[in-house]
């Protein structure tokens, strides 16, 4: 219910709460000056009488006399009639509250007998003292969280409205003790890293207290931490200047030491004083390595040599190992094993990751150093975008741990660089199919095949002494015939323990026969497609069809679902197939209805389907089917997002259905979840007849990109597809490809380049007499020239998009771009057209309902309104946005959405409130790329400048100067004569 205060549950057994009426009542201070009972908010009169009901709130039960209320009412100058005025407002108090709370005693008032938790400053000193308590026995996590609890009880002014002295001296003594609160919440933040995250209300605290040295020493701290020195020093300078501008005193001690530790970059304060306790759940101590084999054998040199080198990397900057050899050789085996004689020279954790080095897709650095970072304790939101911020962010918090690193199956030393820890006190086993001689400061090691009798020990280990015993010269026959690999070895030593019935000289002829084995058993890739093809020739013919058809597929895995689209076979079947193929070693369970292949059988897969599927058209079919389950469940993400949008009926028909879903929760999760395989399929499908639907697919995935996930990958595969599309000589399909391009590019920040690609895509959309596409890069070219500022020339663009979709009957499109033409009357000076644009355009995604594209129309009547000076309304659709925005998780919307409300606040002469958004606009990332980076500093540059940080200020445009060069931008100008006008003043 409005105006109720968050007061959280305080119900203990047998406390008086439990034994409480649901219409109990209750109290708050922390604000104005309220009573409920139950839900119903009740009325408690007049200042004068909310200041009675205050004073003795603020008692806890104690006796107040007529004399101190009187006192505490007026002060020294009360009226004639104050003791008869004091007896009205406690009479009228009693007919409001419940029989027996407010009582008469020796001349005075007290209320008694309210239950426990009844009084939100109670309630808050409760939670202060739990924190408290937790902190002390280095439970931050759960200090933190208490201690914001209790924080978040404050609503607004302390007894706001309320007159009297007394009242003015709680109000002093409560906001007190509220920011000490504060800056006891905000030091654990910093302890518990979340440094880049308090830099925002830091930047605003410190604005609204100015004087308080130890905000500034907090924002200084998480500014160094989050990388930012140069803004961190001047804080120091500013706070150093007001000191003695308004006080005439330097900064105290404290102050002085943290400014020369920053300038001597002291590595203590990279990281928290005191170590923070972490709860269990966090996985901050990962245990990744995959399970060593019991039947180890052999290989004892190699073991010796890599335990010595792990064994010093305490002494040392980093100790990395590379194992070289083809595939099936062991690599994996011999790193996992020493991996596990060593984790305990590693107490902080072990890491491992499958590269993928050997497929088509090997797995891209900066997607393992999420992966990594998450497994470490980072927050996704705390993850940057990109390759280089993410590796620096992983070497910065593997700073003073102990962490073993296995990197298996890398493609090449480019690979594994941005991989690597790089302290003191942490290894990297590397394991590649390439010798990395490039990788410098790597000790190398050459793992060859076993020795014959390593391989007949294995296989012995595995199959069992008694049969090998009798048939010895058969055992070696088959260790020969596998190469000496030890994989080849492993899959059909277990092959023959798994059939009793068989000897090993059943399983030694099978294998002589070379029609069941490559000629001469050849290095390389393909050095154990024999040892495949024993666990292929045991399949019955469905598993043998399901191998095959699944190892075509694109993508680091594949789920269950898509599985069953490729084999045309219901879900539970498939699952029955899928689950027989992982006991046969020949496929992996990934995770709960998660399916992979080792990259070897993959590849031998697919030379299978090559060989044994018939008709060839099957091996087409089997693709086409997974591109159309990825196609129609995509375009039913879309409609679900975007309602009543006409794209969906205007992408390539499918035959094979997607799935359902009953919520947007769901839909969205599994396109994020398969973003990477829907990515692989568009690629695999370039150069095929399947291209046009390829091309579809991407066009229906288009939220991956503006939510800023894998939007490295999704503008590849936009490429990919526009250069097969122009190949093929595909005027409709290159045209939404490149419309698609276009978006991608647009998002970034990349101007030029999206309209080069907008302009080719409207000329072959034209031509093509595609409507949609001609409509969707018409509002494109709209955009493009609103950045440029080419506001009349943006105006036919848009005119020109809603003439198609009009004519489409595409209303949510329909209602965007009247968003977007606002922006180009703005422009253009027309700031009432501009307002009235906005309002019919979010009216009509009202009527919709609550889509992400609602967002984008308040959104747009936001800036509008800002334009025409009505800030409150403006705040107000920004806010209704950012909400929107979040539950669909378009984060670089969000981000964008910060600044806008950064630039109302700026326009309304609130620059702290601007630079805590413009701060937030920073951390989300935005729609623009470096040039809306870019527009982001420069505002808290202003912002800050407002607010006496001149050094810091000047640290932000110099950043936002850099962004702008860069990128060819003319704000760049603007900027310099910022920089100008302060040097000068």
């Amino acid at each position: 219910m409005d105006g109720v205060p968050r007061v959280p549950e305080q119900r203990r057994p047998g406390s008086a709460q439990d034994a409480a009426e649901p219409t109990a009542l209750r109290f708050g201070v922390l604000g104005p000056v309220r009573a409920w009972r139950g839900e119903e908010q009740l009325a408690t009169g007049s200042p004068q009488q909310r200041a009675l009901l205050a004073a003795l709130l603020l008692r806890e039960g104690r006796t107040a006399t007529a004399a101190e209320l009187i006192d505490a009412l007026w002060g020294e100058e009360p009226p004639s009639q104050a003791l008869a005025a004091l007896r009205t407002y406690a009479s009228r108090l009693r007919k409001i509250l419940d029989a027996g709370v407010l009582v008469s005693e020796s001349g005075g008032y007290a209320v008694r007998g309210l239950p426990e938790g009844a009084l939100d400053l109670g309630v808050a000193q409760e939670l202060a003292a739990e924190a408290e308590k937790a902190r002390g026995a280095g439970d931050l996590c759960r200090a933190r969280e208490v201690l914001a609890r209790a924080l978040a009880l404050w609503d607004g002014e302390v007894l706001a409205g309320v007159p009297g002295p007394y009242a003015e001296a709680q109000r002093v003594r409560l906001e007190e003790w509220r920011l000490q609160l504060l800056e006891s919440r905000l030091d654990m933040d910093l302890e518990q890293g979340c440094h880049a995250e308090a830099v925002s209300e830091l930047t605003a605290l410190t604005a609204e207290h100015p004087l308080r040295e130890r905000l500034r020493e907090l924002l200084m701290l998480a500014l160094y931490r989050s990388g930012r020195q140069a803004e961190a020093l001047a804080v120091y300078a500013d706070t150093r200047r007001l000191l003695a501008d308004e006080l005439g005193v330097d900064p105290r001690p404290g102050l002085k030491e943290l400014q020369q530790r920053i300038l001597q970059a002291d590595p203590a304060l990279a990281e928290p004083s005191a170590p923070a306790a972490e709860p269990a759940a966090v996985p901050v101590r990962p245990a990744q390595l995959p399970a060593t084999v019991p039947d180890f054998t052999g290989r004892a040199s190699f073991v010796s040599e890599l335990g010595e080198v792990l064994a010093s990397a305490e002494g040392r900057v980093m100790a990395v190992s590379a194992l070289a050899g083809i595939g099936g050789v062991g690599k994996t085996t011999l790193a996992v094993h020493v991996a596990h004689r060593a984790r305990s020279a590693f107490p902080d954790g072990q890491l491992y990751v499958d590269l993928q080095g050997a497929g088509p897709r090997a797995a891209e650095p900066e997607t393992v150093l999420g992966s990594f970072l998450r497994a470490l304790g980072t927050a996704d939101s705390a993850i940057p975008d990109s390759l280089a911020e993410r590796a620096a962010l992983y070497r910065s918090v593997l700073d003073g741990r102990r962490v073993l690193v296995l990197l298996d199956n890398a493609r090449d030393a480019a690979q594994v660089r941005p991989l690597l820890p790089g302290t003191e006190g942490c290894a990297a086993l590397v394991t590649s199919r390439v010798r990395m001689v490039d990788l410098a400061g790597a000790h190398l090691v050459d793992l060859d095949v076993m020795s014959p009798d390593e391989a007949l020990s294995l296989f012995t280990k595995i199959v069992g002494e008694e049969r090998v015993a009798s048939e010895r010269k058969a055992a070696l026959d088959v260790v020969a015939a596998c190469g000496f690999l030890p994989l080849a070895i492993r899959i059909a030593a277990s092959r023959l323990a798994a059939r009793r019935t068989w000897t090993v000289s059943v399983l030694a002829a099978k294998l002589a026969d070379e029609r069941r084995r490559l000629d001469e058993l050849q290095a390389g890739d393909l050095a154990v497609k024999a040892t495949f093809e024993l666990g292929y020739g045991a399949m019955d013919p469905a598993q043998a069809r399901a191998f095959r058809l699944l190892g075509l597929a694109d993508g680091p895995d594949i789920s269950l679902a898509a599985a069953a689209a490729v084999l045309d076979l219901p879900v539970d079947e498939t699952e029955d197939l899928l689950e027989a193929l992982v006991d046969t070693s020949l496929l992996e369970s990934a995770a709960p209805g998660r399916y992979r292949y080792h990259d070897l059988v993959r590849l031998y897969a697919r030379a299978c389907a090559e060989r044994d599927e018939q008709p060839p058209s099957e091996r087409d079919g089997a693709l086409s089917r997974l591109l159309d389950f990825y196609l129609a469940t995509t375009a039913q993400v879309y409609a679900i997002e975007h309602p009543g949008d006409r794209l969906t009926d205007d992408l390539e028909p499918t035959r094979y259905p997607g799935l359902s879903f009953d919520e947007g929760t769901a839909a969205l999760d599994w396109l994020y979840t398969e973003a990477g395989q829907l990515l692989a399929c568009v690629r695999q499908a370039a150069g095929t007849e399947r291209l046009r639907r390829a091309v579809d697919l991407l066009w229906a995935a288009k939220d991956l990109t503006e939510s800023g996930a894998n939007s490295h990958q999704y503008e590849m595969t936009a490429r990919a597809t526009c250069e097969a599309t122009r190949a093929a000589g595909h005027e409709r399909a290159e045209g939404r490809a490149r419309t698609v391009l276009s978006d991608v590019l647009l998002v970034s920040g990349r101007i030029q380049p999206a309209e080069q690609e907008a302009r080719v895509a409207m000329e072959l959309a034209g031509s093509a007499q595609d409507a949609t596409a001609v409509s969707w890069v018409a509002n494109n070219r709209g955009l493009i020239c609103l950045h440029e500022s080419r506001f009349a020339e943006g105006k036919v663009f848009f005119d020109q998009a809603l003439e198609g979709l009009r004519a489409a009957g595409n209303r949510p499109f329909e209602a965007t771009v009247l968003g977007n033409l606002s922006r180009a009357h703005l422009g253009m000076g027309n700031i009432a057209k501009a307002v009235e644009m906005a309002q019919h355009g979010l009216a009509v995604h009202t009527e919709i309902g609550r889509t992400v594209r609602l967002a984008n129309g308040h959104f747009a009547l936001g800036v509008a309104l800002t334009r025409a000076g009505r800030y409150t309304e403006a705040l107000s659709q920004f806010s209704d946005a950012l909400g929107i925005f979040n539950d669909h998780r378009q984060r670089l919307w969000e981000g964008v959405t910060h600044f806008r409300i950064a630039e109302v606040h700026a326009a309304d002469r609130r620059p702290s409130q601007a630079a805590q958004h413009a701060e937030q606009a920073l951390a989300l990332g935005c729609i623009g790329g470096d040039r809306m980076q870019g527009n982001v500093l420069t505002l808290l540059g202003r912002s800050l400048y407002a607010l006496g940080q001149a050094d810091r200020a000047r640290a932000c445009w110099r950043e936002a100067l850099s962004l702008y060069e860069q990128n060819g931008a003319g704000e760049a100008n603007a900027v310099r004569a910022l920089l100008s006008s302060v040097t000068a003043a």
